[in-house]
């Protein structure tokens, strides 16, 4: 008996070890319990499970509104992916995870969203002059939650006016605007009023939670330092892109117009944009662009210019022969090629045959005066640079004199038979006439007899 009660309690002890050894059913919620998302942004939500062989998934929101977002389930794992993120995905999220056995287990995450994206616009108008009245503009982009912003408007780092959106209810992301209008002493010229947005969610881990831009009173001033940067560099190579930046201090804003100088010395009006942008840029590009700046409310001008080379292999862009590629004997024929490229290339135009004795020849056209046969055949045209070489052929077919002669024989031969027959055939006629004239009358075949 105290045998078995001893394998009893062994048994027991092995089960004790299995259980221990095995992980107990588990799940997690990845990122765990709260979450601060940007609108716009990508979100995934991770359902994990730990000792469970085959679980299964579901995803809900605990309000029952639509996920707003794609689920996509894996042997122990869930995962909800909001692409991207918008006002409709500010809920409270729940995982359920049944296991294979029926246990159930279920964990919740809160996605909470705002959207602070870009630096306060400030705006100063019209002119701010001693005494005369300003405004203060200042717009904040795309804000939410609006209830939670705060915006502050400073002189020289001091508030003289702040506005706040505490009950502001809106449900979307919307552009907030203060203004604010004074007026300006003499001391205040100069002094730089600065706009202060801040989205005040102080349990919301998110940066930054405060943006400010700048600018100085009574600056309307220029355009003036007005420069222009070249990307990737003014020598850019063929087939690359080219992006010209107009950079100009200027209040308000100067208007930009880009024109290049063509070959005639005119000005060829291109865009109105502070960039331009040219994405494949070929041996046409290269020249002196000119960016002009004008400030419409000080009616004063500047201007920039930049030299814009493009450099790269040659292209050959004519190979002709004139009058034609077949001509006759005797004729001149003029061979011109010509070849596209920076630094301008080595020019070679040449015939492929190497027993010919062409004499010389320059090295971009030859001309053939009174062509003959042996001047036939392939021509090749080479242009070559540091950057590489192209190279183009061209059927000068020469007709030689013989021919004519030849295409001849046969309408030679055929005149030669006629003439064989009718010759003689005239000569009795006129012998005939002229026996009719002796005797008064004349019987043709009494005339053939006699002649024969």
């Amino acid at each position: 008996m105290f045998k078995e009660m001893g394998r009893t309690n062994q048994a027991v002890l092995v089960i004790l070890c299995m259980l221990r050894t095995v992980k107990a059913f588990e799940m997690e919620i990845i990122p765990a319990e709260r979450i601060v998302a940007q609108i716009g942004d990508t979100l995934i939500l991770t359902c994990n499970t730990t000792g469970c062989a085959s679980p299964n998934f579901s995803w809900r929101t605990q309000m029952d509104s639509p996920l707003g977002g794609k689920v996509s389930n894996h042997r122990t794992y869930s995962t909800l992916t909001m692409n991207p993120v918008s006002i409709v995905n500010s809920h409270s999220y729940l995982c359920t995870v049944i296991c294979d056995d029926g246990e159930k287990k279920e964990k919740s995450v809160k996605v909470e969203l705002y959207s602070f994206p870009s630096d306060p616009i400030i705006e100063i108008s019209p002119s701010s002059v001693a005494g005369e009245q300003a405004t203060v503009i200042c717009k904040i982009p795309d804000v939410y939650p609006s209830h939670r912003l705060e915006v502050f408007l400073k002189k020289d780092e001091r508030a003289f006016h702040e506005e706040h959106f505490f009950e502001d209810d809106s449900i979307n992301t919307e552009t907030k605007i203060v203004t604010y209008t004074f007026h300006p002493m003499a001391e205040d010229i100069g002094k730089e009023i600065s706009c202060v947005a801040r989205l005040s969610i102080a349990d919301m881990d998110f940066e930054p939670k405060e943006r400010t831009s700048s600018q100085k009173l009574n600056a309307n001033f220029g355009p003036q330092n007005t420069v222009i940067t070249a990307s990737p560099s003014n020598l850019t190579m063929t087939g690359g892109s080219l992006n010209l930046t107009c950079v100009t201090q200027s209040n308000p804003p100067a208007q930009i117009v880009w024109s290049k100088y063509l070959a005639e010395e005119s000005t060829q009006h291109l865009i109105k944009n502070n960039v331009l942008s040219i994405p494949h840029v070929h041996f046409s590009d290269s020249g002196l662009y000119i960016c002009e700046v004008i400030n419409l409310v000080t009616n004063k001008t500047d201007k920039a210019s930049v030299d814009i080379i493009i450099q790269g292999a040659p292209v050959i862009t004519k190979l002709s022969i004139e009058p034609s590629t077949t001509v006759k004997e005797g004729e001149n024929v003029s061979i011109q090629c010509s070849a596209e490229s920076n630094p301008p290339p080595d020019i070679i135009l040449r015939r492929k045959s190497d027993n010919a004795n062409m004499g010389p020849y320059s090295s971009r056209s030859i001309l053939l005066p009174s062509v003959m046969f042996q001047n036939g055949g392939d021509y090749e045209c080479v242009a070559k640079n540091k950057f590489g070489s192209s190279r183009r052929e061209i059927t000068l077919n020469v007709k030689s004199r013989l021919e004519e002669p030849v295409q001849m024989i046969p309408l030679i031969i055929t005149f030669s038979s006629v003439a064989a027959v009718v010759v003689p055939a005239v000569a009795i006629l006129i012998y005939v006439s002229r026996q009719a004239k002796i005797n008064g009358s004349y019987s043709l075949v009494k005339a053939l007899r006699l002649k024969v």
